[in-house]
């Protein structure tokens, strides 16, 4: 990566280069947002470092797993790390979903994933097996027979990360699967979310969902509405509503002509609202 380019992407998130690994990972998850705009601005999510860097960098936009976890790693590959990026099959009502459902990354001994909406504000340790405390919660990484690894959040299986290396480019086939499959999670309804200093803000679909100090509080809002506050809270400028076109080309749906709740997807498995 461009040194400059380097440089501006530690702008966007507020860090510098003198930043640790911790640093840059809290302050990437709570500068970039985890959101699935582009599914539903009929944008296609293009796997390649320099498209997924400029979307956060030059569009002041965020991204699902594949998406932020690529552009960090390659701003932590120009930064001098050592970074491997690890496939996970994630857990939804208790059933493992396919290979490379999520991508993560593993720098050390460390797992970072900044990318998985509401997760971790710091890298695991993925020797310990012990309860490890995040601001977020309390993470714990199990052994599987089959010599993965299960992260737990609050005691619930998020995902299973194998360990094996892999390259971006083996994500595609997913990433373009979870774009177009009809009954795709990230099809069912737009979400855009960040955590902020006393709690997280999201909006889903047409809901404005802020958490305060534990209180949490809804807004239903107009199309105006959606895209003020797409501004206002994530600094994301929309020309129009993030809504899936469906085939027969009226109303709103998920793209085969059934209509849509406002359902938060699950970056694998979503932010926690």
């Amino acid at each position: 990566m461009d040194p400059q380019i380097v440089d501006k992407y530690l702008d966007r998130i507020g860090a510098s280069r003198d930043s640790t690994l911790h640093e840059l990972h809290a302050r990437h998850v709570s500068a970039v947002p985890y959101e699935n705009l582009s599914i539903h601005l009929g944008e296609t999510i293009t796997l390649t470092e320099d498209v997924l860097v400029d979307k956060i960098i030059r569009r002041r936009r965020g991204g699902f797993c594949y998406e932020l976890n690529g552009a960090f790693a390659a701003l932590l590959t120009a930064l001098g790390h050592d970074v491997q990026m690890l496939s996970a099959k994630v857990f939804m009502d208790g059933v493992l979903g396919p290979p490379f459902d999520h991508m993560a990354l593993r720098v050390g001994d460390l797992l970072v994933d900044v990318g998985f909406g509401r997760f971790s504000f710091r890298p695991l340790d993925l020797l310990s097996r012990e309860d490890q405390h995040d601001p977020a919660g309390v993470f714990r990484l199990v052994d599987t027979p089959e010599g993965d690894i299960d992260v737990q959040f609050d005691g619930e299986a998020q995902y299973r990360l194998e360990l094996r290396p892999r390259r971006l480019e083996e994500f595609r086939a997913t990433c373009w699967y979870q774009q177009t499959w009809p009954d795709s999670i990230f099809r069912r309804g737009a979400t855009c979310s960040l955590p902020t200093p006393d709690g997280r803000v999201t909006v889903a679909g047409s809901r404005l969902i802020v958490t305060k100090d534990g209180v949490r509080r809804e807004e239903e809002l107009d199309d105006a509405g959606i895209i003020e506050a797409h501004a206002r809270y994530f600094g994301v400028e929309l020309d129009r509503v993030p809504r899936l076109r469906p085939a027969n080309g009226t109303g709103n749906g998920n793209g085969n002509g059934h209509p849509t709740r406002d359902r938060v997807p699950a970056c694998d498995r979503g932010p926690r609202l």
